[in-house]
């Protein structure tokens, strides 16, 4: 169950009314008069992904994208943004809500209010066919002076790098996955990570044999992500919350996600609660 989020005109007028206007709370009822709310998103398929025709789809915005219609909200309008502008582009006003595959962290739980879990992941590398350097953790590119890993600006997996002790100077942002699968191919990384969907996305597109993927990474945790709200709009993640405990109780959930590859059944069996509080 593929549906599609075209980015319209409102976009435009919304993200320059954000521009200008403080981050105020916002309720259902603001969201329902203007008839939109402005999600960001990443490009990164499975999670979210933007034709060249500037339609959106993806397991997140899907599930969203129904959410808010049953919540009286018409249209969704999506705005790409890297993992690490996500939260305080959220917190300045310039989207309500982030449905990006965004996992739940203690640190990312502080600042931003979560909705229940909705798709959950493990971590990949795309590396050399072979792998020639033998990376089947972070702690290994750690270890070896020469290895150099390519990851998204902000996210989790650039976290996870340098917490296993990877220098600031291995660790490469890149941008986009297209451009990860580019300088792993061109040599200028090693490996690049992502989560497991996500690389086996990349892995099928670029169809090259001289790459491999090397999943899940040895000792990194599984984590799932929610749709994330600003502390303020507590209710309105409320109101999105009572929508998709109905749909996950429903099977509706499962028929959205699991054809881009995510289990229903893990985001069902944890919580915001446990997921906040994991180390």
């Amino acid at each position: 169950m593929k549906k599609t989020i075209l980015f319209s005109a409102a976009a435009l007028s919304a993200l320059l009314s954000a521009a200008i206007a403080p981050a105020q709370a916002v309720d259902l009822e603001q969201l329902k008069e203007q008839g939109f709310a402005r999600i960001a998103i990443a490009n990164e398929p499975p999670f979210t992904s933007v034709g060249a025709d500037g339609k959106v789809s993806g397991a997140a915005p899907d599930v969203a994208r129904v959410i808010f219609e049953r919540l009286g909200v018409k249209e969704v309008v999506a705005s790409i943004s890297e993992y690490g502008a996500m939260i305080p582009g959220l917190q300045a006003g310039r989207h309500d809500a982030i449905t990006a595959g965004l996992f739940m962290k203690p640190e990312r739980c502080a600042a931003v209010a979560y909705s229940e879990p909705m798709l959950c992941d493990a971590e990949a590398f795309a590396v050399k066919k072979g792998n020639p350097l033998k990376l089947k953790s972070y702690k290994d590119i750690a270890d070896n002076a020469d290895a150099k890993i390519g990851a998204p600006g902000g996210g989790t997996e650039e976290k996870l790098a340098l917490e296993a002790g990877v220098p600031r100077d291995r660790v490469i942002v890149v941008p986009d996955g297209q451009s990860g699968i580019k300088m792993l191919q061109d040599g200028r990384i090693d490996a690049y990570s992502l989560p497991v969907l996500s690389i086996h996305d990349l892995m099928a597109k670029a169809n090259d044999a001289n790459l491999e993927t090397v999943a899940p990474v040895v000792g990194a945790p599984v984590y799932c992500d929610g749709a994330a709200f600003r502390k303020q709009d507590v209710a309105l993640r409320d109101a999105y919350d009572v929508e998709l405990k109905k749909m996950k109780e429903s099977g509706e959930f499962a028929k959205i996600i699991e054809p881009y590859g995510f289990s229903a059944a893990a985001a069902m069996s944890t919580s915001r609660e446990k997921l906040c509080a994991a180390k």
